[in-house]
Parts: C-alpha cells; structure tokens; sequence
C-alpha cells in the first residue's frame, strides 16, 4: 500500500495536504506518479468560494485537472499505457452508456459525468499520486517534459474552440481573439500554425507581451483604442471571419457581433455562466453569423498532443508558465495565483 501526501479542497480557502493511504486499482484504472500539474483560473474560482463546478458541498474533493506525470502501475485490463510512460488524461469524463452519451453528445451532457479535479468522485493532480480509469488516459510522447504534458489540457480548450465541432482555420482567415489570458494564447498558437491573420483583444501589458512572442500580427488595446474601428482597419474594412471569444469579459462578449465579418465563425469558450450580457442579437441574423460554444473537449487530447508535437518546434509552449512552486507550497501558489491574477500567467506546481 502507498502512503502519499494528497491535497482536499474543504471549503472556500481551506486547502489542506493530508497523508493518505492509496486504494488498491481496479482492472481498469492507472497509477500515476505525478510530476507537474497548473494551476487553472477555475481552480482559483473554486478555491475562492466563487464557482459552484468544485463540489466541496458534497466532500473535500482534490484540484487539479492540468496534469502529467509517470504511470506507476496499471490494473489487470489496462493495455494501452505501461509502467514508466509519460501521460496526461481528460478533464471532463463521459460514462459512454447514458442517453446523451450513445446519442453523440458532448461529454458535458452525460447524464453520469464526473470531472477530474472537481467532485470527490474524481479527485484531480493536485497530489503525490492520481488514479485514473484508463479510458481517460493519454500518453505523451517520451522527449516532452512533463510541464508540456501539463498545458495539453488547456492548449486543448483553445484548439478545440477553433477546431472542434466542424470548426476550422487557415491562412485566409482574419482571426479576432479576445482575451490574451493562457486559453486565448492556447487559441493564437492554433491559428498561427495555419498562418491566418491573428487581432488579438486585450489590455494587459504583459499579457500582450506574451501574444507578441507567439507572433500576433495585431493587438488592440481596448482601454486605449476603438476596439471595432481597429478591427476594420485591420481588416481592409471587413472585419473578423472567425472570432473567438476567450475572455468571459462582458464588455469584449458585446462587442463580437460588432467585430464579426458577414458569414463569419464566432467561437464561445470564454466562461460566462451565471450572466446576462446584453447583446445587439439582430446582427446575429442580417450577417448571417455562425455561432458555436465550447464548452470541454470531446475524445480530442490525442489529437491535442499530435498537433502540439508538430508544432513544438515553432511554439515555445512552457512560456506559459510565469510561476512555479513545489507541491508543499501549494498554499502560496494558491495566494499568488489569487493575488497577482494579471501577472501569474499560469502557475505550475512541480513534484520531485
């Protein structure tokens, strides 16, 4: 039996690292040595008592579904990943068997979804160890390192925001992105590697700094500049074909159907949820708008790692990263995440 130091999210701010014995595996399930795990925007809600998606209501649940880390053991069914391979897994965990599920649907409309570092039922990587059923497991390619294997989950979100659901994008594209937060950048890298035009949407300094590094072509500083006026000048007066809103920003979500071309993709990924944000709806008619939200992935983590594995070599992606702390010190990686929300980009905690 292992012993190990595990963290539980108890109430809002009350995090703790507790010493647990490990359960035995079930034939399909993996142990996971973990090695570096981010600390996402959601966490932080979560932590701060401002989302209901982390169910301490229920149990002190473990955080933590950006991660990677070294398969340990595997259960008597398990063939698709061995002892001493790389792996990162899905955050959102579908049954397969429900209604919704056998019907094709998204696996947020499983009726029996459970969300790895959200409910007790799926504690996340915010610990020595994780254990996981096999299904949910994806390996990773030998020569990345495991910060890499951590971002797949967030790069995901933004790749999949462009391509997933019959999306897509290429060089012919004038791309607006608002939000130059890690999923809006996860979002410019996809776009960039198709050589589209990109207009990213985003006051922060620093946060326009990493999009310049990545190879922005254009970045409108809504604070300072008419957002719409620049677009169309960035455009030769069409505007954006395919805008993504990455933000969650309520004044950058009424301004979409403002910067979008006629026909043009608009792309939600951007977290809203609980928020009425007046909207000029009409222009969603006489332009002829096509509009899809993305809300999670569905069966595209292998798909993820193939395309950043291609990409690799023109994305420096652990540029994300602006903080790390070990394990231990999750309490002050936790309070620098909260308190410096500009700054501390993506924070990663790292295990020995």
């Amino acid at each position: 039996m292992i012993r190990c130091n595990i963290a539980y999210l108890y109430s809002p701010r009350d995090l703790r690292i507790e010493e647990v014995t490990l359960p035995e595996l079930k034939p399909d399930q993996v142990l996971v040595k973990l090695k570096a795990a981010g600390i996402c925007g959601s966490d932080v809600e979560c932590f701060e008592g401002n989302s209901p998606e982390g169910r301490y209501d229920i149990a002190p649940y473990t955080p933590g579904h950006e991660w990677a880390g070294e398969v340990i053991e595997t259960g008597e069914d398990v063939n698709i990943v061995k002892p001493g391979d790389k792996v990162t897994g899905d955050c959102v965990l579908h049954c397969g068997y429900c209604t919704n599920c056998k019907s094709g649907l998204m696996p947020s409309a499983c009726l029996n979804m459970r969300e790895v570092g959200f409910r007790p039922d799926s504690p996340g990587g915010f610990g020595q160890y994780l254990i996981l059923e096999h299904y949910y497991i994806h390996k990773l390619p030998d020569d990345w390192t495991y910060e890499e294997g951590a971002l797949v989950e967030p790069f995901s979100v933004g790749y999949f925001g462009i391509w997933g659901n019959n999306g897509y994008v290429d060089a012919s594209d004038n791309v607006v992105i608002f939000g130059a937060g890690s999923i809006g950048l996860c979002t410019l890298m996809a776009a960039k590697a198709s050589r589209a035009k990109v207009i990213m949407v985003e006051p922060l300094e620093n946060r326009q700094k990493f999009a310049r590094r990545i190879g922005v072509d254009y970045i409108i500083n809504p604070a300072k500049e008419d957002v719409i006026e620049k677009v169309q000048e960035y455009t030769d007066g069409n505007g954006g074909n395919l805008v993504v809103e990455a933000s969650g920003n309520d004044n950058a979500i009424a301004s979409i159907f403002d910067a979008a071309a006629h026909s043009a993709r608009v792309r939600l990924i951007g977290h809203s949820i609980g928020r009425k944000v007046p909207v000029e709806i009409g222009k969603t008619i006489w332009k002829t708008l096509l509009i899809t939200g993305s809300g999670g992935v569905k069966a595209f983590l292998p798909r993820t790692i193939k395309f950043m594995d291609r990409i690799r070599k023109d994305f420096n992606f652990t540029d994300l990263i602006s903080h790390r702390y070990p394990f231990e010190d999750i309490d002050r990686a936790m309070e620098k995440a909260i308190e410096d929300k500009a700054g501390a980009f993506k924070v990663m905690l790292t295990f020995e």
